[in-house]
């Protein structure tokens, strides 16, 4: 089953457009966690279980991991979602930018190595930063459009023949570089208006969208905003508001970043 195809079947099966985002912390982790080896891999696998049935999509953050030299135990948790849950898309959020040899070793590293349904790439360097991914024609680019940091507006925004530069790269993806139907957009929450207007430009391409939860994204302008006719279309993701959910009375961390995420997936699913 390619990207696209497994997505659309989380979408429906979970009843959830909730991507959960893996961005472990070892300072924010809990005590348990902070003196075991294999602390991160745990504690990941903890929230997954967690949520499992109310995730559209896992992220991962490479960052996370590769700072903390890590990447054995990233490997880890990407082989557990795809041996517990292959039925949810695992996305690598790596926001990669490089061409041609380099390029396509990065596509071996997400596709192979870590076994992701799709990655996040950077567009800078054109055409020739994206093709190297499409010859794993059944897995997902994810191309960075429009971020939700204040600062994409420093390069986003030029003027590039009468439109900005997120809709150009928008108008690219859908209609040249999309060669394998595997192709979705990076698109922030912080700014529903530009969300709604790349919605307009690429109809139901899927819209990755961070920026709810910590980032304080709105979601019911969010869910307006980049919603497909179909009332679906899109992963939202959370991932410190989840991950580091502030227990109740009973809860453990885990309990707590469930009710977190459904309290979340049903935030979302009101707007639908």
């Amino acid at each position: 089953m390619n990207f696209i195809n497994k997505l659309s079947a989380a979408w429906t099966s979970n009843d959830s457009l909730l991507c959960v985002g893996l961005d472990p912390d070892m300072a924010k982790l809990p005590a348990q966690f902070q003196n075991d080896p294999q602390g991160i891999f745990h504690f990941c696998r903890e929230i997954i279980d967690a949520t499992a049935d109310l995730a559209c999509s896992f992220k991962p953050q490479i960052a996370y991991f590769a700072a903390l030299s890590a990447e054995d135990q990233l490997e880890q948790i990407c082989a557990y979602v795809r041996e517990r849950y292959p039925h949810i898309p695992l996305i690598l959020d790596a926001k990669r930018g490089d061409i041609g040899a380099t390029a396509r070793q990065y596509a071996r590293e997400a596709y192979d190595r870590y076994g992701a349904d799709a990655v996040t790439v950077n567009p800078y360097m054109g055409s020739d930063s994206v093709e190297p991914y499409m010859e794993w024609a059944d897995r997902g680019v994810i191309i960075l459009c429009r971020t939700s940091n204040a600062g994409g507006s420093d390069l986003q925004f030029l003027d590039v023949g009468g439109q900005p530069l997120y809709q150009h790269v928008a108008r690219l993806v859908a209609d040249k570089w999309n060669s394998n139907g595997q192709c979705a957009l990076v698109v922030g929450a912080t700014y529903p208006e530009e969300l709604a207007q790349v919605r307009a430009i690429v109809g139901d391409m899927p819209l990755l969208v961070p920026g709810i939860g910590a980032q304080g994204g709105d979601i019911a302008a969010t869910v307006q905003s980049g919603k497909t006719a179909a009332g679906a279309g899109m992963m939202i993701n959370s991932s410190r508001a989840i991950l580091y959910a502030a227990p109740q009375a009973g809860e453990d961390f885990a309990s707590a970043a469930r009710r977190v995420a459904l309290e979340t997936r049903d935030a979302i699913n009101q707007h639908r």
